[in-house]
């Protein structure tokens, strides 16, 4: 079969014309489309037996599909996706929508709390479930803390030169003093001083080495099993944040809900993360995944639009997407998720 641009190039006009006004149809109210309702809106007048020949013809490229006898037509994944590559027409991105967005971010607070607000604005303005992938936080480490909170429990406090406070429990090495936290603290603050988490481990190894003899037993324990908590999967790792979940069950037929609960559980393990970034990083702008094209989301059924967003360094380090049904308003997310991907790479980029 040819492809779907050479098939788009080869329609005439009326052909163009039904199979563009089906999926607008269909997109803007999830039934299919039928011979007579077109023969309403057509440019050109058409008996309703000549745009039921041209579904047909539609049919059989495999563009239009009919769910039910003498029923009208509803666009396949691949009529979903020759319309999104040739006859989407991408809107301005509303400028209420963008004001809520803006909003949102003029809030303030850590880099965590505004990407978590990101995501809910997002699946606001959308109505559907939004994904954001937050970075590493790779911030230069300004100042290291260790408290004491008991002889099992200790807390270290990390302050980055951008203002994020982290504050993360872990099991102390037994025997651990107020003194030997205080000069393990003196030396971490000493060896890190500029330097992010990612260099972190590999730094306070080569200072340790060097000064093995100079550091209290007791301190370098705590140090080595600090250094260990660093490189951890914890919450210096990468996050993803979904959000809206329930717009996106509300949206599908209820024989569809476990598949739409079983890609959330696996979104909220955590296991598809490294995919969900590697989707956006071949190339700049964003991308339209329909229903089996994309590997994480295949078993829903659903669309994603998403973005990837950029450090001062023009390096992919994250990403935002939008999760909804096949028959979602490309034309309207596309612009809305473009927009909210730059801004998060402005604000990353405002506090480096």
């Amino acid at each position: 079969m040819p492809d779907k641009n050479s098939i788009l190039e080869e329609m005439n006009d009326r052909s163009r014309e039904v199979f563009r006004r089906v999926v607008e149809g269909y997109l803007e109210n999830g039934e299919p489309v039928g011979s007579r309702t077109l023969t309403r809106v057509m440019s050109e007048k058409v008996s309703a037996a000549t745009i039921r020949n041209v579904m047909q013809d539609l049919e059989y490229l495999g563009l239009l599909d009919s769910p039910h006898v003498s029923a009208g037509r509803i666009p396949t994944q691949q009529g979903l996706r020759m319309f999104v590559d040739g006859l989407l027409e991408v809107g301005d991105l509303d400028p209420s929508e963008r004001q809520k967005i803006d909003a949102t971010v003029g809030n303030g607070g850590d880099m965590g709390g505004l990407l978590d607000r990101i995501g809910s604005a997002l699946s606001l303005a959308t109505h559907g479930a939004s994904l954001v992938l937050t970075p590493k936080h790779e911030a230069p480490i300004k100042h290291i803390e260790f408290v004491s909170l008991g002889p099992e429990r200790a807390l270290v406090v990390l302050v980055f030169g951008d203002g994020h406070v982290e504050n993360r429990l872990f099991t102390p090495p037994p025997g651990q003093t107020p003194s030997s936290m205080r000069e393990a603290a003196n030396f971490l603050n000493a060896a890190l001083e500029g330097k992010t988490l990612s260099e972190a481990k590999s730094a306070v190894s080569r200072e340790i080495e060097a000064r093995r003899q100079q550091i209290d037993g007791l301190a370098r324990e705590l140090v080595e099993s600090g250094a260990a908590m660093w490189e951890g999967e914890g919450d210096f790792g990468e996050r993803l944040i979904v959000r809206g979940r329930s717009n996106l069950l509300n949206a599908q037929e209820s024989e569809d809900l476990d598949r739409i609960r079983s890609l959330f559980d696996d979104l909220e393990r955590k296991r598809d993360i490294a995919e969900f970034l590697e989707l956006t990083e071949e190339g700049e702008g964003v991308r339209i995944f329909i229903g089996s094209e994309n590997k994480l989301f295949s078993l829903s059924g659903s669309s994603l639009v998403v973005s990837p967003y950029m450090n001062a360094d023009r390096k992919i380090i994250g990403a935002v997407g939008v999760i909804g049904p096949t028959r979602l308003n490309y034309g309207r997310i596309v612009p809305i998720v473009d927009y909210t991907a730059q801004l998060v790479g402005r604000m990353l980029t405002d506090r480096r």
